[in-house]
């Protein structure tokens, strides 16, 4: 009896056991660790462990729905406030849950909040089902996007993370798509700082504010967990215009997963020098690896935006009305919708930038502190169009060189002419400038990279901006009177941006170019102007509206721009 009493022990010892394995083996191999650290600003690595290899990344997941889905708002395929009906699908997913129901509507922001701030998995899926239709063609989407950016390790097969057969990513690759989070969407990217927010049916918290709270200058990312992935977080954080990205997979805690964090940022910092050109790379839903918006059904020539600075022959001044309000446009020019045009066009103009000398002389009017009123400034009133990138500058005969190069493959439809008499001009004191080119690309078209260095123009520019989006191909060029506004001084326009000062004037517009350039959307409304100082070049964009300063502010600053607001109600 005693030796049978002893061998029903012995099996109930063995459940025991077995248990206290799970509990304590079974993590350790089912959520192994990875690290990584870089400079956001440069991309340069500071730390690496098993930073490639392939691993669950839980939430994280939901940087790239997000982004995804920020590339579809940008292009006009769904709105903030666009009504999203829930499936059973996404209604059926599980915590963490927003408490979606099938059937119910709910604006598109709420979801947004709701997958950034408390990562739910029912908005996730909600998000991508309502832009792609289903959630295989989302994650086609989230594929294509990630293959653009290279990150070569990462395959996605849902919207919020949980965990799949096939689904994967390392530390590196989610390094780099909260990156690109960070400098592609800046507008967004506070999504991910907010500590709570309204997400329609219910006010939700950040599941990173530990973190936020804890660490000094953290705005984000991304926190992420499931029993296989473990704790993980993509994080950044930015002192003195330093920015550091760092990502942990499989953390044992929350706690543990801090602890990790803060470490590797501190590393970041402390290698990170104290000033670095941000190198953030070329959009990536302009690329052509990305998903496309369908464009719609057009019957005629596809739209080009213009922009021209060049030889103006009178005075900047508002012109008498002409008798003829149907005047030529300036310069117009329409090219077929494709690829093969678009890679003539940059060959076009690519040959005839190669024609030009380098050349460096002032571009914007300096105004020194003791001088006396400054002239009438003119602003032009900038395209709807999405930012273009420019070219270096071209002088006169290379520009018409480019425009015989689009000859063989675009309809010009005008030329430059001399401007209408106006009865206040003054021919004599006109400025004379170079002429600058550059076309920003039709929907669905892929713009060229931004080059590095933007050659100056000669004089005061003057912006002329044409757009010829209704001629179709081979008919005769619509006409447009000119119109050009003057600031004044009763405009509320009142605000602008500094963005640095400078030792030389040169190198002060140098900057203003590229400033003008990069957020042309937000600034093309703007003055650039150079202040001279007693200590430099200081170098602003005026005649902006707050909320205009105020957006183009904190979209520089993300790309590591220095950037201050200006003026006053």
């Amino acid at each position: 009896m005693r030796a049978c009493a002893m061998a029903a022990r012995r099996w109930l010892l063995i459940p025991f056991l077995a248990i206290l394995w799970v509990a304590f083996a079974v993590p350790a191999f089912a959520a192994p660790y990875a690290a990584f650290v870089m400079d956001a600003r440069t991309g340069q690595v500071f730390h690496a462990q098993n930073a490639d290899t392939r691993l669950h990344p839980a939430s994280l997941t939901k940087m790239m729905t997000l982004y995804v889905a920020f590339v579809a708002i940008e292009r006009g395929e769904i709105g903030l406030d666009t009504e999203v009906r829930i499936t059973a699908e996404a209604a059926a997913e599980p915590p963490s849950r927003l408490g979606l129901r099938t059937g119910q509507t709910i604006r598109l922001r709420y979801l947004l909040r709701a997958a950034a701030v408390k990562s739910a998995n029912d908005a996730a899926t909600a998000i991508g089902i309502a832009i792609a239709g289903s959630q295989e063609a989302f994650a086609a989407r989230m594929n294509a996007t990630a293959a653009a950016m290279g990150m070569t390790n990462t395959h996605f097969i849902t919207m919020n993370g949980l965990t799949r057969e096939g689904h994967y990513s390392t530390a590196r690759d989610m390094s780099v798509l909260g990156r690109h989070v960070i400098y592609d969407f800046p507008q967004y990217y506070n999504l991910f700082s907010r500590r709570t927010a309204d997400a329609g049916i219910a006010q939700v918290t950040n599941t990173n504010t530990r973190f936020l709270d804890a660490y000094p200058g953290a705005d984000g990312i991304k926190t992420g967990y499931t029993v296989a992935a473990g704790y993980n977080l993509t994080a950044s954080a930015e002192r003195g215009g330093v920015r550091i990205i760092a990502t942990i997979f499989g953390a044992t805690s929350t706690a543990n997963r801090n602890q990790r964090m803060t470490g590797l940022l501190d590393m970041g910092f402390a290698a990170a020098p104290a000033r670095a050109n941000t190198e953030a790379g070329a959009m990536i839903a302009a690329l052509p690896g990305a998903p496309q918006a369908a464009a719609p059904a057009a019957t005629q020539g596809a739209a080009r935006t213009i922009r021209v600075t060049g030889q103006v022959q009178v005075a900047l001044r508002p012109p008498a009305r002409p008798a003829n309000d149907n005047a030529p446009l300036p310069f117009a020019v329409v090219a077929d919708n494709d690829t093969a045009t678009d890679d003539a066009v940059a060959a076009a103009l690519a040959e005839a930038l190669g024609l030009v000398d380098d050349q460096s002389a002032e571009a914007t009017t300096v105004a020194a502190t003791e001088a006396p009123p400054e002239p009438e400034t003119v602003a032009v009133a900038a395209s709807d169009a999405p930012p273009a990138e420019m070219p270096d500058a071209v002088t006169a005969p290379a520009a018409d060189a480019a425009i015989e190069g689009l000859s063989d493959i675009a309809t010009v439809a005008a030329v430059i002419t001399e401007a209408p008499a106006r009865g206040d001009a003054a021919p004599d004191t006109a400025p004379d400038a170079s002429v600058q080119v550059a076309m920003a690309a039709a929907p669905g078209m892929t713009p060229a990279p931004r080059p590095d260095d933007l050659a100056q123009a000669a004089r005061p520019p003057a912006e002329i901006i044409v757009t010829n989006a209704a001629l179709a191909l081979g008919d005769a060029p619509a006409t447009a009177a000119e119109t050009v506004t003057r600031l004044s001084s009763s405009d509320p326009r009142t605000w602008g941006i500094h963005v640095g000062s400078y030792n030389s004037q040169a190198a002060a517009d140098r900057v203003l170019i590229q400033v003008a350039v990069a957020e042309a959307g937000v600034l093309g409304g703007g003055v650039r102007r150079i202040v001279r100082t007693n200590t430099g070049f200081d170098a602003n964009i005026v005649g902006l509206n707050r909320d205009a300063a105020d957006l183009a502010c904190r979209r520089l600053q993300a790309r590591g721009q220095t950037c201050f607001t200006l003026g006053s109600e």
